[in-house]
């Protein structure tokens, strides 16, 4: 059995430093740009070259972090933060964009891919599509059981789980809360963190309906190395050093020695909690013990006394990495010292030859002892054969100066793994796609529909409808495709099974919000249809659809129509002109935190917030969506002008579908009564 990796945050050098001295195997990080948590400190191209140097002298692994999305006119600046990563000779690039992930294999060919969270990856199906499309390793969403993790486990990709830190009430990758709200992107790295405010559920007084506790399963680090998980993520990127170094600690010893001492447990407890912490998701126990938020003692315990031990406990060097080597002097030739780790061999030579000593010639033991001092540096010397001729003479500065050079020539060495080829890019600008026609597209909550939706090209009705009704819409003439549940976790044989009998009905298409639906839905020869979920938004994205077999894709919701304009590839693309977005995607539902369940919620709870805003909370028995809390709207006029193929009406929560008889009446402002809003199409987001 392997054992597993303790990956550590590092947010700046402070933290590096933190993490490499509390035992970490790898330390990720992110630079100035195209960092999930934009807030951090991060790197520029000295700071990361003098990280990667500093850890990998350690034996330690860096992972670097380009884990947002990112649009066209950022292209040039993304191929730049992508070959500094490379110069650096990072271990890994952690992507959230398959637009990306295409780049970085032209620019860095060599260069491990890590798949995200931000990917929205909760389903062994979509762990073996990456695994597929050559990714090393792929970091699960937080929200998975541990019977879900070992299933994706099987598969022949390293995999990588958050063990301890924050835990969003969103499934990664599917939050557009902050940035409706205030155009702050969560998948921009720039979040406002929208989920921490006060929400009420179904108007009870105050609530905190989507804050969690911290996720913490370092208790269960053992069982997840046994279940084969390659890599234990400590989150925490915007988190003091003190902060790292506890959870780094924690994480080693229960790992290493089966427990975590008292000592660190208390550490641990003070320096950051959200009232406590949770194993919910892994152990498959959802519901209102989950929620939690920093209150006032929270606060107060992570006191300067504690930060105080925190510092102390890895303020000196860790001499870690053992060297055995020989040293030799005869009078008359240069000295020379050599060292070795086990890999790497090198040796180091006097300026000048030894002389013949005039009084005291020198002495072996002294001349171990003065070249086996080490402090401040990784290395600690067991094993130095000496070998002096007789009567040499070499003052102790020699000795000094030599030790140096052969530790700062093992340091430049070591530093050094991979030494990647870097191809040049190429900055042309796409040629813009040009749509033919603008049509109309429908996603219905249910299968009663009316007359009106004869008119689209295509009504996506979910997955696991009636399939009687299924047959029923097709015989009277609908247009039809199956959407799959964006939340998947746990059910993949499950939407296997109900995808082979809409197949047998002969509904072939599919839309598809993430990497597994497409790979599921793919293996049994549907039309792919992409959807909102994957966040495609620029023309790497579009292209990677192209390529791995997408008919067309919705838009990333957070693109303004300009950006849109710019877009370029083949494939047909759309947005969505009517309905009440999706802020969140939440496998723990908002309503649990006041201790409702399925059944006394009848899928019809709102949430509510400081302002009195209400919004819509919808379950379809596996995860909930939480809506905007007034409805999208654009209208014809505007997608006309659009290089876009097509435009979708998103129904969710309105009771009218059914009796709609006039195409017109289901995309009219009138009924909206001025309560609208236009989305990011027009304000973008940071």
């Amino acid at each position: 059995m392997s054992k597993i990796e303790i990956l550590a945050p590092a947010g700046g050098f402070d933290s590096v430093i933190a993490a490499v001295r509390s035992g970490a195997d790898a330390v990720y990080v992110g630079q100035k740009q195209f960092s999930a948590r934009a807030s951090a400190k991060n790197f520029d191209a000295d700071e990361l070259k003098r990280a990667v140097a500093y850890c990998h002298i350690h034996g330690v692994k860096v992972y670097v972090t380009v884990n947002t999305i990112v649009f066209d006119e950022e292209l040039e600046a993304l191929a730049a933060a992508i070959r500094t990563a490379a110069e650096a000779d990072v271990d890994a690039l952690i992507v959230q964009n398959m637009g990306v992930a295409r780049l970085a294999r032209q620019i860095a060919p060599d260069l491990p891919l890590h798949a995200s969270t931000q990917m929205s990856v909760h389903t062994a199906s979509g762990v073996r599509a990456l695994c597929e499309m050559g990714f090393k390793r792929v970091v699960l969403s937080r929200e998975m059981s541990r019977e879900e993790i070992k299933k994706a486990a099987q598969i022949p990709v390293e995999i990588e789980v958050f063990v301890h830190g924050a835990l969003c009430m969103c499934v990664s990758g599917q939050c557009w809360f902050s940035a409706m709200l205030g155009s702050r992107s969560g998948n921009r790295g720039a979040c406002a963190q929208t989920c921490r405010l006060p929400f009420s559920v179904n108007n009870q007084k105050g609530g905190h309906a989507l804050s969690l506790k911290d996720n913490s399963l370092i208790p269960l680090i053992g069982d997840l190395q046994a279940i084969g998980v390659a890599s234990a993520k400590i989150e925490g990127r915007m988190k003091r050093p003190e902060y790292v170094a506890a959870a780094t600690r924690a994480c080693v010893e229960q790992r290493d020695l089966g427990f975590i001492t008292d000592q660190t447990a208390a550490w641990l407890r003070g320096v950051f909690s959200r009232t406590g912490f949770t194993d919910g998701y892994y152990k498959g126990r959802l519901g209102k013990e989950m929620f939690g938020t920093r209150t006032r003692d929270d606060v107060v315990s992570a006191d300067e006394k504690l930060l105080s031990q925190l510092r102390r406990s890895y303020k000196d060097e860790v001499q870690h990495i053992p060297l055995s080597g020989s040293f030799s002097a005869a009078i008359g030739e240069r000295a020379a010292l050599t060292l070795s780790d086990g890999v790497r061999t090198v040796t180091a030579r006097t300026e000048t030859a030894a002389e013949e000593a005039r009084s005291l010639p020198l002495d072996a033991e002294k001349c171990r002892a003065q070249l086996t001092k080490t402090g401040g540096t990784a290395y600690i010397i067991n094993d130095l054969t000496v070998d002096l001729g007789s009567g040499v003479s070499l003052p102790l500065s020699a000795l000094n100066n030599l030790r140096r050079a052969a530790l700062s020539e093992m340091d430049r060495q070591r530093a050094l793994r991979h030494n990647y080829k870097i191809n040049p890019f190429d900055p042309a600008p796409p040629k813009p796609y040009r749509a033919a026609s603008h049509a109309l597209r429908a996603r219905v909550p249910k299968t009663r529909l009316g007359a009106a939706f004869k008119a689209c090209e295509r009504v996506f009705v979910p997955l696991f409808a009636d399939v009687r009704e299924l047959e029923r819409l097709k015989n009277e003439g609908f247009s039809i495709g199956v959407e799959i549940p964006r939340g998947m976790f746990g059910r993949e044989e499950q939407i296997g099974r109900q995808l082979a009998r809409v197949k047998e009905l002969g509904v072939a298409h599919a839309l598809c919000h993430n990497l597994g639906a497409l790979y599921q839905a793919k293996q049994l020869g549907f039309t792919l249809h992409g959807g909102f979920g994957l966040n495609l938004c620029n023309t790497g994205d579009l292209l990677w659809a192209e390529e791995y077999g997408l008919a067309d894709t919705e838009l990333s919701l957070e693109l303004r129509f300009d950006q849109i304009g710019r877009l370029g590839g083949n494939i047909g693309r759309g947005i969505i002109s009517y309905g009440y977005l999706p802020l969140m995607l939440c496998r723990n539902c908002p309503a649990k935190s006041i201790g409702l369940d399925c059944k006394s919620c009848k899928n019809q709870s709102k949430m509510t917030d400081r302002k009195g805003k209400r919004f819509f909370l919808r379950c379809d028995g596996n995860c909930t969506e939480v809506l905007n809390c007034v409805p999208l709207y654009i209208a014809e006029s505007e997608i006309s002008k659009l290089s876009t193929s097509f435009h979708v009406l998103r129904f969710s929560v309105e009771n009218y579908v059914e009796n709609v008889e006039n195409v017109k009446e289901i995309n009219d402002v009138s009924m909206l009564k001025d309560n609208f809003t236009r989305g990011l199409y027009r304000r973008g987001v940071e």
